[in-house]
């Protein structure tokens, strides 16, 4: 296992913590997008699109939720020492992977075991 440098791991901080921000961001443009729209009035057309808007929002704000989660852990993960560390081999994560995602788990070869796992008990 080969340990990451201090500078991939600044660097890393650094990705994660404008993710965050841009996470942060995006709900709160999107509440305030529902908060300021006239929800009320309109023939079923109207009420549909707003239904349908609405429910968007809530996946949307869902995900990010999932992703600043993701986020949180990753920079916990930091602090703790053990960032960049596969949680299903334990081998070093890939500096590309890291890079690419900084907020990920697990290595190609962990999420390939993880992902063969899972479709062997989906069935």
């Amino acid at each position: 296992m080969t340990t990451l440098t201090q500078e991939l791991i600044v660097e890393c901080k650094g990705r994660l913590l404008e993710a965050k921000e841009d996470v942060i961001n995006r709900v709160q443009e999107a509440r305030n997008r529902i908060a300021n729209e006239d929800n009320k009035g309109g023939d079923e057309g109207d009420q549909t699109v707003r239904a349908l808007e609405e429910s968007e929002f809530l996946r949307m704000n869902d995900r990010l939720r999932k992703q600043l989660v993701e986020i949180e852990m990753a920079l916990s993960r930091i602090e703790g020492g053990s960032y960049g560390v596969c949680e299903e081999t334990e081998d070093s994560i890939e500096k590309e992977r890291l890079l690419a995602i900084p907020w990920t788990r697990l290595s190609i070869e962990g999420a390939e075991i993880r992902e063969s796992m899972n479709k062997r008990y989906a069935r």
